[in-house]
């Protein structure tokens, strides 16, 4: 049966008649250059651009001869070793990409501006100390008005922005007395140049933007990255359906492209696209993803099945019903809305800090200047004293106390291998006393492996994983993993429901059932098994699921610490007790639908409890958006990912553990950071008060409480070996011997 891509369904269109679509790529790093694949692609009859950007991995063609196929350009990547994957336009993701650029031409206007007008008053300083004329220092001072407001126009946007809506809302945020010091400071400024004062202040206000705008792009730009690492997962991991035409013909398009009433193809060791009814074919199904039962559910026709059952016999042809308001997937996304909803009216830590703080700053100033009227000063010493009181109290340290070591925190983090999705996540780990685990999928890998692959003699696993290539059968694709030789059989021939066969160096070599290879192999206690022959050698591989590495260690390490640990499994009770009991988690439950699950958590957060939600399923979203705080591997579901507050990379369970130390170390730093600005604000504040701080001192004293800050946040810094190898040492043998199925 022909099959055929439907890349009309991946291409954005613009009014103008430009057509654009991404890739997602992997492979062809090394020999390869940028422009070596932009040039083979700008080769390409009709195609106007084709852009390669590394970081992302990511190929961006565009277009406007409506005659150029897409299909030519996977054409050409293939032939030179890259694999790609059509992704579907995010504009989300574009939004993000544009909203970044623009703070990033913020920070450069406010660099700029910050630059030159210090060198002009340095040049002041100096001058005013010896001999600087009054006509000279003027001109310095509107040469200096020339830059920064223009400047301040523009790099202040996301501030004024942000303080417009605020008050529009009758409330008060960090970015209001922000800008009303930046404001005020380049109108006295203005009005002392124009007086031909010795002081004007505009290097303080471009300097408090440039400050404060790093730390916002900085911020911007983590969440982009997770954002733009997530939809490269969503393409690679082809989340993609076989549609089927009036001709019955399969056409491949996005699965976010499906109607209710289609058709589609669901082939052994592919997933359910959606929610459907089977109209014709039998097998049976893993919905590990959807429930977290790892046993296998048979199904014919007329029986239901979810996005995200793992096909495993025969072929099967499902039509289409997502849209049923009675669907797993709706009744799930109610209990996370439910449950976001309630987590969403949390205050993070600067909020909190700028509800109570941004008011007195706007008091402690107007006291100030009617005190000195009615103490007999004029107005202008009076408004001079006051704004002085303002620039001192802009709560430049403040408003960077917090995001300064999220940015160092999350570059340390991402080093290790996690990402940030919410700004606020160190915050919510921080303070966890309790985690709840999910068991398939979170503590075990979310693909089965081969469990006695060092029973198996090396030659034989070799062997084994290359013929394995040929097959799209799961047990086959996890033994398929073992391959040291990439290169296809391509003589490989597959029989449906018995197994794959082809010759290696002469020798016929099958793999499939016990009957196809002519093996004798007994049903195993848990799991699944392979056969496999080459010429009179046989082998049989033992497909099971798999502790994640650094499992047994982490979750000890965890214990250690005084975290109570818990797992919630939609797995059968039976199949959870084992994992618990190697991994020395005294509270376990399995058999629980997502209701169940975030039930439990909401029991105890009632007791008091800081829940730390770790899953990977769709059934563990909703408890996932629940918890205090959430992580889930990169691998996970798109909608338990989009409720995490974080993710991790790679199979290791190891960054768990990491971002709980750096969580807490992080808030340490954020909450000595708020002591120290509180601190500065008690010593200088009363000076500003009592006339002793000139507006330019208190331009002095703010920029060198943010430096402290600054310098403070960078102890967040890189996570060091050191610091996973505290773990006492874990008896592996002894782990084995007590659940030899799940640990290889």
């Amino acid at each position: 049966m022909a099959e055929a891509v439907d890349y009309s369904l991946f291409v954005d269109r613009s009014g103008d008649g430009a057509s654009r679509i991404e890739f997602a790529v992997e492979g062809g790093e090394a020999p390869l250059s940028i422009s070596a694949i932009e040039r083979t692609l700008a080769a390409l009859p009709g195609l106007d651009d084709a852009r390669l950007n590394l970081t992302k991995r990511r190929v961006t063609l565009a277009w406007r001869d409506a005659s150029f196929d897409p299909a030519t350009a996977i054409a050409a990547l293939r032939e030179l070793g890259v694999k790609s994957h059509p992704l579907r336009v995010d504009h989300g993701e574009e939004a993000e990409a544009r909203h970044a650029q623009w703070l990033l031409k913020c920070v450069g206007v406010a660099a700029f501006a910050t630059m030159n007008i210090m060198l002009l008053s340095v040049s002041v300083w100096a001058g005013n100390a010896t001999d600087i004329s009054p006509e000279t220092r003027d001109f310095f001072h509107w040469l200096s008005a020339l830059i920064a407001i223009p400047a301040v126009a523009y790099a202040g946007q996301p501030f004024f922005r942000s303080a417009a809506a605020a008050l529009g809302r009758r409330e008060l945020n960090m970015d209001v007395p922000i800008s009303l010091g930046v404001l005020l400071a380049v109108g006295m400024s203005l009005y002392e140049t124009a007086n031909h004062a010795e002081h004007a202040y505009f290097d303080s206000a471009t300097m408090l933007l440039l400050f404060l705008l790093a730390g916002r792009f900085l911020d911007q730009s983590m969440r982009r990255r997770t954002r733009a690492a997530a939809g490269n997962l969503a393409a690679l991991k082809g989340e993609t359906a076989r549609r089927l035409g009036a001709d019955d013909e399969p056409v491949t398009v996005p699965v976010a492209a499906l109607q209710p009433g289609d058709r589609v193809v669901v082939r052994p060791g592919e997933r359910i696209p959606a929610d459907g009814v089977v109209l014709s074919g039998a097998s049976t199904l893993d919905d590990s993803v959807i429930t977290g039962e790892t046993a296998r559910r048979p199904v014919a026709a007329q029986d239901r099945v979810h996005a995200g059952g793992l096909n495993f016999e025969g072929a099967l042809v499902v039509e289409v019903t997502a849209a049923a308001a009675d669907s797993l997937l709706d009744e799930i996304e109610r209990l996370v809305e439910r449950a976001a909803d309630a987590k969403s009216r949390t205050l993070r830590l600067a909020d909190r800090v700028a509800r109570r703080y941004a008011p007195v700053v706007h008091v402690t100033a107007f006291a100030t200047a009617v005190g000195w009227i009615l103490a007999g000063a004029g107005v202008h010493a009076a408004i001079v004293t006051a704004i002085a009181v303002l620039i001192i109290t802009c709560p430049c340290a403040l408003a960077l106390a917090v995001p300064a070591v999220q940015v160092v925190a999350s570059g340390a983090l991402f080093r290790a291998g996690v990402l940030l999705n919410a700004s606020d996540a160190l915050e919510r780990c921080a303070g966890v006393d309790t985690i709840v685990f999910d068991k398939t999928g979170t503590l075990t890998l979310p693909e089965p492996g081969v469990a006695n692959r060092a029973d198996v003699a090396p030659d034989l696993v070799a062997a084994a994983g290359r013929l394995a290539q040929s097959s799209r059968h799961p047990l086959a694709l996890a033994l398929a993993r073992e391959a040291r030789d990439r290169r296809p059989l391509l003589d490989a021939a597959e029989e449906p429901g018995r197994g794959v066969r082809a010759v290696i160096e002469g020798v016929e070599a099958r793999l499939g059932s016990p009957s196809f290879c002519d093996v004798a192999a007994p049903a195993p206690a848990s799991g699944s098994t392979i056969c496999f022959r080459l010429g009179e050698r046989t082998a049989v591989f033992a497909i099971r699921q798999t502790l994640r590495p650094a499992a047994v260690e982490t979750v000890q390490a965890l214990a250690r610490t005084g975290l109570r640990l818990i797992i919630l499994s939609g797995d059968a009770p039976a199949a959870v007790a084992p994992i618990a009991e190697m991994l020395g988690v005294a509270e376990a439950r399995g058999g629980l639908k997502p209701a169940d699950k975030i039930a439990a958590v909401e029991a105890l957060k009632a007791e008091g409890r800081t829940v730390l939600m770790v899953g990977d399923g769709l059934n563990d979203a909703p408890a996932l958006a629940a918890a205090d705080a959430s992580l889930s591997p990169i691998a996970a579901v798109d909608l338990a990912r989009a409720q995490a507050d974080a993710v991790f990379l790679g199979e290791t369970l190891a960054p768990v553990a990491d971002m709980l130390r750096v969580s807490r170390k992080a808030m340490a730093l954020m909450r000595q950071n708020l002591g120290i600005a509180v601190v500065y604000n008690l010593v200088a504040v009363p000076l500003a008060i009592l006339g002793y701080v000139t507006p330019l001192v208190a331009a002095a004293a703010m920029s060198g409480s943010s430096i402290i800050v600054t310098l403070n946040a960078l102890r967040a810094g890189p996570i060091r070996p050191k610091d996973r190898d505290r773990a006492a040492p874990v008896n592996i043998e002894a782990m084995r011997a007590l659940a030899p199925e799940v640990l290889p």
